[in-house]
């Protein structure tokens, strides 16, 4: 049977197993989906030892690093972010590394409805998970997008690396106060009930849509702030079942429907 997996520590709490089950369900693919609770101190080894019968690996945390640098060829969206979510055993044997993070996010925001060209966007975060997202959000061309961080110089790095992809820009939290289209939160900070110092005055009532990355069985603090301001909500547990989407198609060649997943995630989740 082909065999793939998730690779991680801790892994236990990973919907992967369960995403790609019912992938494979949906679309008569007959394969294996295990997580892999891979050892802190020797994930090359560990990996390569999997692959030496496994035929593609999705990587969480704290793995995606190192799973770029031991990869024998990059498609362009992980070497733009730096990290690989995703391996593939091609046929002679070497592996490529993806990024789908930031796919599975343009995905689920335009399932949700929403407009992303000419939008003014501001991206919360500096982090891996910012960096993963920044090439596909640009490729759709907004009017303006905006990286804030509580440590401005980390936010100017990435607008230097990632400038020649669109009209992006560094902002200080003080200084953002203009109403904009959409706020990403690409941070984990409100999971434990923190929020950066946002102005109130960003949220357009009844027109912001406002998405956390994060997810949770109830609202994030982030998403619950927006929401008590009037923004229109959504968190990331979309994201991560199109990521896997993204993924499974890269493996097998067909594309999954997305929503009667998302469905069943979000009533157990409930």
């Amino acid at each position: 049977m082909d065999r793939y997996g998730v690779f991680g520590n801790p892994i236990g709490h990973s919907k992967s197993p369960q995403i790609h089950a019912l992938f494979a369900a949906q679309t008569g693919q007959v394969l294996s989906y295990e997580p892999l609770l891979a050892p802190l101190d020797d994930f090359p080894a560990f990996a390569q030892a999997f692959f030496r019968d496994g035929l593609g690996a999705n990587v969480t945390v704290p793995f995606k690093e190192q799973a770029y640098r031991m990869t024998d060829q990059l498609t362009e969206r992980a070497r733009r972010a730096g990290a690989v979510n995703t391996l593939k055993k091609l046929d002679d044997g070497r592996l490529l590394g993806d990024n789908t993070d930031g796919a599975g996010l343009v995905s689920d925001l335009l399932n949700a409805g929403v407009t992303l060209a000419g939008q003014r966007i501001l991206l919360l975060g500096a982090g891996g998970a910012v960096r993963g997202v920044l090439e596909p959000l640009l490729a759709q061309q907004p009017a303006a997008l905006t990286i804030a961080n509580r440590t401005t110089s980390k936010a100017e790095q990435l607008v230097r690396e990632f400038a020649e992809l669109g009209p992006l820009s560094a902002g200080d939290f003080a200084d953002l106060t203009a109403p904009v289209d959409l706020i990403i939160n690409g941070t984990s900070a409100s999971l434990g009930g923190e929020l950066p110092p946002l102005a109130v005055t960003l949220i357009e009532p009844g027109h912001t849509f406002c998405y956390d990355m994060m997810y949770a069985a109830t609202p994030t603090a982030f998403c619950r702030w927006a929401a008590a301001l009037g923004a229109i909500t959504r968190d990331g547990l979309g994201m991560l079942v199109e990521q896997a989407a993204e993924a499974f198609e890269l493996w097998r060649g067909i594309r999954p429907d997305t929503a009667p997943v998302l469905a069943e995630l979000r009533r157990q989740l409930s």
